[in-house]
């Protein structure tokens, strides 16, 4: 059973851009997101974010830039009554070679590390196959919402077998609420 379920960021959380959300003013949530985020804290489940910021590395916004995106995004997820037990992000160029830039599993792997949750009591969210790459090699499931770039890729993620696929994160979270209480 889910314990610990993983976000990526942009397309999930907020609204994706192809130029990067470069500024807090820029961190626009997707309608329902930050309530599902609330409604898996009051269900007991710990809720991290796993984000590729390659925007960073390529010189487009600086780190301090980003700690406030992130301070917008806490604020705002505080207001709808949720929080996060874990925030992650990946600040290299695609080039870098790095384990932590998804689809590589460094930072899914980091997050349940530091929450004590296994990979089997994992669920990653993400609108990307480097999502759900990045949940096979880290080894939890993945889920893929169609917000973001997720309706384009939903037919080759289907091919990859991905636990759910569904509109957005608030359908989501009404799943895994529904699939939490019929196990118990």
């Amino acid at each position: 059973m889910a314990r610990l379920i993983l976000l990526d960021r942009d397309g999930v959380l907020n609204v994706d851009s192809p130029d990067f959300v470069r500024s807090a003013d820029e961190w626009l949530p997707i309608p329902g997101a930050l309530p599902a985020v609330a409604a898996l804290n009051r269900a007991g489940l710990l809720v991290g974010v796993c984000t590729n910021q390659s925007g960073v590395g390529r010189g487009l916004f600086s780190e301090a830039t980003l700690t406030d995106i992130h301070r917008r995004m806490r604020t705002e997820l505080d207001a709808a009554g949720g929080h996060l037990d874990d925030l992650r992000y990946c600040p290299h160029d695609p080039d870098a070679g790095c384990d932590c830039r998804k689809p590589a599993p460094g930072m899914l792997r980091a997050a349940m590390a530091a929450l004590d949750v296994s990979p089997d009591e994992t669920i990653f969210v993400g609108d990307a196959i480097r999502d759900v790459e990045a949940a096979h090699a880290a080894g939890c499931r993945a889920a893929l919402v169609r917000t973001g770039k997720g309706a384009q890729v939903e037919p080759l993620a289907r091919g990859m077998g991905v636990s759910w696929i569904g509109d957005d994160l608030a359908a989501f979270v009404e799943w895994i609420l529904r699939e939490r209480s019929s196990c118990r």
